[in-house]
């Protein structure tokens, strides 16, 4: 019997998790409430917030979750031998015409003016993405050259997908990924 609530608890946990990320990625944190949340996971707030404790928590808890799936970023890419090619092309690939943006972007993105999501989500990327990518570089300055690694991807994510700068969204691919990989390669490489 115990199992039965054990899945149904985490089946409970998990539906509460997506109608979180979705929610979030549409609107930000500012954007969805507990109640639309619960909602779209067929629960009620008060459920939501026995499972997570507080909204605040559910975002962490949220993006936490995406730091821990990479796309752009994955450990493989990053300590390739051809990582700014990777890194180009992935890039490249993610934010072509008609792909979804990520939906960790978007909620980034869209969380970003609320300061207690803008704290989490910096700590999140801070413990995930730049640590990994700054234990991943030799050399001088290796902190400062991740975060602009990162600074470079999601501005061309902002560029090219969300407000679709013509000369990225209509430039040929391979001609992206000529230039970026220069950049990246430069930033990889230890001063």
């Amino acid at each position: 019997m115990a199992e039965a609530r054990r899945r149904d608890a985490a089946a409970t946990r998990a539906a509460i998790l997506a109608s979180a990320r979705v929610g979030f990625a549409r609107g930000g944190y500012d954007g969805v409430g507990v109640r639309e949340i619960a909602e779209g996971a067929g629960v009620t707030a008060m459920m939501v917030n026995r499972y997570f404790g507080s909204k605040e928590q559910l975002f962490a808890e949220v993006v936490a979750q995406i730091m821990a799936e990479p796309t752009i970023l994955t450990r493989a890419n990053i300590e390739a031998p051809d990582f700014a090619d990777r890194i180009a092309a992935n890039l490249v690939d993610i934010t072509a015409g008609g792909a979804t943006p990520l939906d960790g972007f978007l909620i980034m993105l869209r969380s970003s003016s609320s300061d207690q999501a803008a704290e989490i989500g910096r700590a999140q990327i801070e413990a995930h993405y730049h640590r990994v990518l700054t234990e991943a570089l030799a050399g001088d300055l290796a902190p400062q050259r991740a975060a602009i690694v990162l600074a470079l991807v999601s501005g061309i994510q902002v560029m090219r997908q969300v407000l679709a700068l013509s000369a990225l969204t209509d430039a040929d691919p391979a001609d992206l990924r000529g230039l970026l990989e220069p950049l990246f390669r430069q930033l990889v490489r230890a001063p």
